[in-house]
């Protein structure tokens, strides 16, 4: 595998809450070489839903957006949906979670999980 590409200005934007949490959720794990993925799959109420995993491996196509020594990947069947967006984490009474805020949404559901182009 060779390396991925890094952008700057990067396509996405990482918050510090997100930062700090992953850097946590690292240190939790015990793993430092994991990153953060987000990505886009089909699916949800409004056509589109968001993920988020954890990965060790970087693949040849994968974006990497890095911030304060972490790194978030997002591969490039994902990454047209997702530039200019943020990557924010929140915790409140609903519970606890990463979001995405996304400009190119048309329309988002309910729930904030799936959205529309």
């Amino acid at each position: 595998m060779s390396e991925a590409v890094s952008f700057s200005p990067a396509p996405l934007v990482v918050t510090d809450k997100a930062v700090a949490k992953v850097k946590s959720l690292l240190e939790e794990e015990g793993n430092p070489d994991l990153k953060l993925r987000v990505f886009v799959t089909g699916g949800g109420c409004s056509g589109f839903s968001y993920g988020f995993t954890f990965d060790e491996l970087v693949a040849d196509d994968d974006a990497i957006i890095e911030k304060d020594g972490i790194q978030v990947l997002v591969d490039a069947m994902s990454y047209p949906y997702l530039v200019g967006a943020n990557v924010d984490y929140e915790e409140g009474l609903a519970g606890s979670r990463f979001l995405v805020q996304n400009p190119n949404a048309s329309s988002t559901c309910g729930c904030g999980s799936s959205f529309s182009i």
